[in-house]
């Protein structure tokens, strides 16, 4: 199913749009759901959820967090997110490159409808890009993950728990040990910072003493002696990005 965010404080606007890629959607036949925020702190605020959506449209000029700022808090989290800008000026090419938005939307454009169905199927065509994804033997069964939306795995009495943001958060089990995987998941930034946690560091906010804090909020703990090598790997990890 396709999940649609429009972040647009012209409420007005907002609906219109979100009648038209209705309208879009309802033509190809495909199942959908579209949720409106009129601006953008109520957006990000949904933290590492914001991957639930298959698309977002976003309007460039809003109050105190624009589209730009929206678009830039996605990408710390996300690169399977499509974005597309929705603005009445056109000069934010630079931008739209460094934050690889599908299309530009220029509000009262005569062609606005044929533009939406434009974009939307740039965006199918594109949805077969490749993204690193791994199946795993979980006790609820075989599944393929992305490792992008894997936040951490945590290891508790012999039992690996997959922490996974899908729609909302999913816990998948398996009998396993932590070591395991953390030699498989070496290459794809991965960090162990505790006996008991290996993390995306794609997720991880920031690294303060005895803890890391995740870009959903949650807090996990580092023992004092990985602390130092912990830190290390995350700055490294950063400057990948």
């Amino acid at each position: 199913m396709f999940k649609i965010a429009i972040c647009d404080d012209e409420n007005l606007f907002a609906e219109e749009l979100k009648e038209l890629i209705s309208d879009y959607m309802m033509e190809k036949g495909l199942v959908f759901e579209i949720d409106t925020y009129s601006s953008g702190e109520a957006l990000i605020e949904l933290g590492i959820e914001m991957v639930q959506y298959t698309v977002m449209f976003l309007d460039i000029n809003m109050g105190k967090v624009d589209g730009i700022m929206v678009a830039e808090k996605i990408r710390e989290v996300s690169r399977e997110v499509f974005i597309v800008f929705v603005t009445a000026y056109v000069d934010y090419s630079l931008e739209g490159y460094r934050l690889d938005v599908v299309r530009y939307l220029l509000k009262g454009n005569a062609n606005f409808q044929r533009n939406i169905n434009e974009c939307m199927d740039a965006i199918i065509d594109k949805m077969n890009y490749s993204v690193t994804k791994r199946k795993f033997d979980f006790k609820e069964g075989r599944k393929e993950i992305s490792l992008e939306r894997l936040l951490y795995i945590e290891s508790n009495l012999h039992i690996l728990k997959f922490h996974v943001m899908e729609d909302d958060m999913k816990v998948y089990t398996m009998y396993e040990t932590l070591n395991i995987f953390e030699t498989r998941l070496s290459g794809d930034d991965f960090i162990r910072i505790h006996q008991s946690y290996l993390v995306n560091a794609k997720h991880i906010k920031n690294v303060v003493r005895c803890k890391v804090i995740l870009t959903n909020g949650i807090e996990l703990s580092i023992p004092k002696a990985r602390y130092i090598e912990v830190k290390k790997k995350f700055i490294a990890c950063q400057g990948e990005v």
